[in-house]
């Protein structure tokens, strides 16, 4: 998931190069590079939900990568680069199978970035991996990571964050999900995603059943990284602010007590869900790939 940010606080934008890989599945994703091919430090970012190259977050970090000599890569999940993926699947928050299969493709030693969705998936990989992830990861970082889906999806669902949030969302994820019904039917109940105005109503008709899920808590319980934390062995940057209003509080700290020493867990007490906007006001989004670098290059 991202934030909604207005347009005064976005990053101009960099020059992307892409290139289309084909999936063991016979699918394929989109991934943008920017840099030179032969920098010595290489850089990947998974987007957040329905995020991608031009994400407020993809762009300020593109442009912190250039000015460092770095390489970046923003790979797409399937189907968030402007056109439809072919296969009857998605994305979701614990795709830690394409996430393995990315980063291999990339073949280490890489920094990896995951933001929001992309955060989740990617510290799920991490703890799955262990030890592993090692011959491939030197560092990793991730930014407001829902680490509790449960929380997160229960809390996006109530009040004003039904408003500003999961109705936004769900104008993107809805027609898309439609569409794809049209090529593959019967794979979901097109009703049930017409009605959904909630996050547990659309990941109970779309999420789950496209995934192998049992339904909505089984999709969110399986797939929260939280458990995973304790199991991971490369030096990772967890990122969260404590007014995020993507996640509460209390779930954050709970899903982050047992933690891997190697976590390094960092929750300033504001910064919205991937905002962490520098001083002094309006501000500007200098600040988070500043840390997230000082943090991959300590």
């Amino acid at each position: 998931m991202q934030t909604i940010v207005p347009a005064l606080f976005s990053p101009a934008r960099v020059a992307l190069r892409r290139e289309r890989w084909d999936t063991p599945d016979g699918d394929f994703i989109d991934v943008d590079f920017c840099g030179n091919p032969g920098a010595g430090e290489r850089l990947v970012l998974f987007h957040g939900l329905e995020g991608g190259s031009d994400s407020h977050y993809a762009r300020s970090i593109a442009a912190h990568a250039l000015k460092q000599g770095w390489q970046l890569a923003i790979p797409h999940f399937r189907g968030c680069s402007g056109e439809p993926n072919r296969k009857p699947r998605a994305y979701h928050s614990g795709d830690s199978e394409e996430i393995d299969w990315v980063l291999r493709k990339f073949a280490g030693p890489l920094h990896v970035i995951g933001v929001s969705l992309g955060g989740n998936a990617l510290l799920k990989w991490l703890g799955e991996r262990g030890a592993e992830a090692l011959g491939l990861v030197r560092r990793a970082a991730a930014v407001s990571a829902p680490i509790d889906l449960s929380a997160a999806g229960n809390r996006l669902d109530r009040g004003l964050n039904r408003l500003a949030y999961t109705r936004h969302f769900l104008s993107t994820l809805k027609p898309k999900s439609l569409a794809k019904l049209e090529v593959f039917p019967g794979i979901y109940d097109a009703a049930a995603v017409r009605a959904a105005r909630s996050f547990r109503e659309f990941d109970g008709c779309v999420t789950a059943p496209l995934h192998g899920f049992r339904d909505t808590d089984h999709y969110w319980t399986r797939s929260s990284s939280g458990p995973y934390l304790r199991h991971i062995r490369v030096p990772t940057l967890l990122l969260n602010a404590r007014n995020d209003p993507f996640l509460p509080e209390q779930a954050l700290l709970a899903a982050a007590q047992n933690a891997a020493p190697c976590v390094v867990l960092e929750f300033p007490r504001t910064g919205g869900h991937a905002g962490f906007l520098a001083p002094p006001f309006p501000g500007d989004r200098s600040w988070l790939p500043r840390r997230l670098f000082q943090f991959l290059t300590t």
